[in-house]
């Protein structure tokens, strides 16, 4: 299957394409780029305009195998000198892309929604530019997309709170088909892989970002880290199949606040109950009344967190949803796995863990 590139891959290249145009005087019909993960992507230019101060250029979003909304949207990229003298690249969304209006995500309340890699990679790639150029001093550059606010309505960024348009998003750069088939036959193939090389316990992430918290927090070693995506169950059960005697769970607690609720499959096309979990398990614990009505007026995890904070209760409700994800991860195992679990928030850290987690780090 073809991969393709994210927004933010897009928005790097047509920075560094404008930015170029700019500082060389020279007009360009395509571009090159390094994503993170490591794979060049050589983006073709359109919707050029050129002026004495600034210039405009679009790279237009390609989703390979794994098509989106966003797919076909021209993400522009406005390139203009600032006033400072100093070198610095200043980075703002337009029109078409979203802004968030709550806490708990990637970027600060007010901001323009363009992750934080994203944002590495644009400012990378322009300084890599000026270096060419010899140029000192400073530059701005404006995402915007057409069209954007319209394809916003069919993703998750209302209910996130993201309002006006798309995001700019994209931890590797690219855009891995993620068809069911596709992303179990490589869920298996990894724990195959682990397995033919001696293991018999395996640590199991959804995603990146989960594997980053294992190795800053406890630094473990990412080579033995298989990641699942959302298909939490089907990982428990690859598990058992491949002969492994125990799992490690780890993952953040906007996915694995699902599993407490008994589901195996953590899109938000399948199941989205987080708040109304977050707000019975409070109820348990005697939260009032008013905060539990505000937790289930929450967009993010972390929202609803931070109202438990205030409650003094956060800790006593993570440890109950730890008590139900482990019940529930073992119900699937069925005996046949020992299956342990830590979650985790951004700004919180460590969350709660089950009581053989610590073993893990101590083998």
């Amino acid at each position: 299957m073809r991969y393709g590139f994210t927004t933010g891959s897009c928005a790097a290249a047509a920075a560094k394409a404008a930015a170029y145009m700019l500082l060389m005087g020279k007009e360009k019909t395509d571009i090159t780029i390094e994503t993170p993960k490591g794979i060049l992507y050589t983006a073709k230019l359109t919707g050029i305009e050129r002026r004495e101060r600034e210039v405009v250029c679009a790279v237009e979003k390609d989703g390979g195998d794994d098509p989106d909304v966003t797919t076909g949207l021209l993400i522009y990229a406005k390139v203009s000198f600032g006033e400072s003298t100093k070198q610095e690249i200043k980075i703002e969304g337009g029109k078409g892309v979203g802004r968030v209006t709550g806490p708990g995500l990637d970027q600060p309340e007010g901001s323009a929604a363009i992750n934080h890699v994203p944002r590495e990679m644009i400012e990378r790639e322009v300084l890599q530019v000026c270096g060419f150029a010899d140029y000192k001093g400073s530059l701005n550059v404006e995402i915007f997309v057409p069209g954007g606010e319209k394809a916003a309505e069919q993703t998750f960024n209302p209910r996130l709170g993201i309002v006006g348009g798309i995001s700019i998003l994209g931890t590797s750069g690219i855009v891995e088909p993620m068809s069911t088939q596709a992303v179990l036959d490589t869920i298996r193939v990894e724990m195959n892989r682990k397995r033919a090389q001696g293991y018999d316990r395996v640590a199991v992430s959804l995603g990146n970002y989960g594997l980053d918290f294992m190795k800053k927090t406890y630094g473990y070693n990412l080579d033995k880290s298989v990641k699942c995506s959302n298909f939490v169950g089907a990982a428990v059960d690859i598990a058992i199949d491949m002969g492994f005697k125990a799992m490690l769970l780890t993952g953040h607690i906007g996915k694995l606040i699902k599993v407490a609720g008994g589901i195996m499959n953590t899109h938000s096309k399948e199941a989205d109950c987080r708040m109304e979990l977050l707000a019975a398990f409070a109820v348990r614990f005697g939260v009032e009344q008013d905060k539990v009505r505000r937790i289930l007026g929450c967009a993010t995890t972390q929202e609803a967190l931070f109202i438990l904070e205030e409650s003094g209760k956060r800790q006593e409700v993570m440890d109950f949803c730890m008590e139900r994800i482990c019940y529930y991860l073992g119900k699937r195992a069925k005996g046949r796995l020992q299956v342990d679990c830590i979650i985790y928030d951004n700004d919180f850290g460590e969350l709660a863990k089950s009581r053989g987690a610590d073993k893990w780090f101590t083998l």
